[in-house]
């Protein structure tokens, strides 16, 4: 059983000790933290948060000691119930809130939970506010309020409808195109809140949905990680009803992947690649992407003669860089689109309609539409940590033993070769160490990734 504490929030199994699982004094003593920071860094008199979460077991639970400890400590709780990472997003803003909440534990397991933590601006917190978290949750310097000053829950389960709106009303999105297209497509929901979400929205975009688990009651069908190996159900159901594609979400839906009409996986990866062709096509600006994502985010985007920048992995940073450089849009391989137009968050409702437009607009089908674009393929490989591993030196020594390639050490170590990369970097959700490669064939990807992991082994001696 595992309990993660790091800058972006806390992350758990259910049950077991405290201190060494997300059990309910962990999701107390959590709350109650970032409960302090809230009120010390926007020191005023009133406070509100907006509290959301996927549909797995456990989310009922931990919400109510989540916004419980809040109230404890003043603070005005809007529950939106069953919601979306980023219909949380939206909503802090649109509720003049001073931060936001989302249980989730977003791709793990179903015995995994998190709570995930949101700024006044409906953003994930930075490296500095959630050290201050992590050590108001060490010394438990918490500060209760009295009886008469108690906070208050309200209920509003109207923002996925909310969020929806959003999306439509966005200049990028064209209702009429889609509707005429007549698009079939079916939908995974992984039974959790993207059921909700994702068929709504094509209904009221015109999209006949076909659903595959979405049902929200937060016991997954398969792997909730939208990856090949985890999708056969839905590859076999887009032939077998004859759709256009398919659409599949993580728990918390801010990830996003499609399956082509042949029940091929149109690539996660390209899922930013094709929403950014259609956005760049649209309006000039530059891109932003983690280290880990694909050459071909680069290469579409110096083709519409914008400039693309890499960033380390997580959405913090990307949104960071994507600030710096003005992009129009970015986010990350994993199928996370974050469309500053929007807002500054990976949203799969976003990224969806975006890419019914650009297919819409094109007319042609999804796997044409995968053949248009640079081919690369990645392998993504991991290995379990143990706790006498010294990771941090075990990346610098393979950094020195590549230190004549081009390096970057700004999230692990990425090596750029002149025809593939490999990059390898600490989990900040699991205990793992991350592998990724890209090439020009699957083969060659796979291949890179198992050497690099037969030498990562040969130097930590295990």
């Amino acid at each position: 059983m595992t309990l993660i504490k790091s800058i972006s929030g806390i992350r758990g199994t259910i049950g077991g000790r405290t201190g060494s699982n997300l059990t309910p004094i962990d999701a107390v003593k959590f709350a109650a933290a970032y409960g302090t920071w809230l009120k010390k860094d926007r020191n005023k008199e009133k406070y509100r948060v907006v509290v959301g979460r996927d549909a797995r077991i456990s989310g009922e639970m931990i919400q109510e000691l989540v916004m419980n400890t809040l109230i404890g400590m003043g603070i005005h709780v809007i529950d939106l119930g069953l919601s979306t990472t980023p219909t949380v997003e939206v909503a802090v803003p649109l509720e003049h809130a001073d931060g936001g909440i989302i249980l989730t534990a977003s791709h793990n397991p179903k015995q995994w939970n998190a709570l995930k933590l949101l700024n006044s601006k409906g953003e994930f917190l930075n490296g500095v506010e959630g050290e201050k978290i992590l050590n108001y949750a060490d010394t438990e310097d918490f500060d209760f309020a009295e009886v008469d000053d108690l906070g208050q829950k309200t209920i509003n389960e109207a923002y996925i409808d909310i969020h929806i709106d959003e999306v439509l009303a966005l200049d990028l999105v064209d209702v009429g195109a889609i509707k005429a297209a007549k698009f079939k497509v079916v939908v995974d929901g992984v039974n959790s809140t993207g059921g909700i979400a994702i068929p709504r929205l094509l209904e009221e975009l015109g999209v006949q949905a076909v659903k595959l688990y979405c049902t929200p009651n937060g016991e997954f069908p398969h792997n909730p990680e939208p990856l090949k190996e985890h999708l056969g159900d839905i590859c076999k159901l887009v032939v077998e009803e004859n759709a256009d594609f398919g659409i599949v979400v993580d728990p918390d839906v801010d990830r996003l992947a499609f399956i082509d009409e042949k029940g091929e996986m149109f690539g996660e990866e390209y899922t930013l690649v094709a929403c950014a062709d259609y956005v760049l096509g649209e309006t000039k600006g530059n891109t932003v992407s983690n280290l880990s994502s694909s050459r071909a985010l680069r290469d579409i985007t110096r083709k519409h003669g914008g400039e693309y920048y890499a960033a380390a992995v997580g959405e913090v940073n990307v949104v960071d860089k994507m600030k710096e450089v003005d992009a129009v849009i970015g986010g990350e391989g994993n199928g996370g689109i974050i469309y500053p137009s929007s807002h500054y968050g990976r949203d799969s409702l976003v990224g969806t309609a975006l890419f019914l437009t650009h297919l819409a607009k094109l007319k042609m089908s999804v796997s044409a539409l995968k053949e248009s674009y640079p081919p690369y393929f990645m392998s993504k490989q991991k290995i379990q940590l143990t706790p006498e591993l010294d990771v941090d030196d075990l990346l610098k020594k393979i950094a020195d033993k590549y230190a004549n390639e081009d390096i970057s050490t700004i999230d692990g170590v990425k090596i750029d070769f002149e025809n593939h990369w490999v990059h390898l970097r600490k989990s900040n959700t699991e205990p793992i160490i991350r592998i990724y490669t890209e090439a020009s064939t699957q083969e060659d990807a796979d291949r890179i990734a198992n050497e690099m992991i037969h030498e990562i082994k040969q130097v930590a001696g295990i």
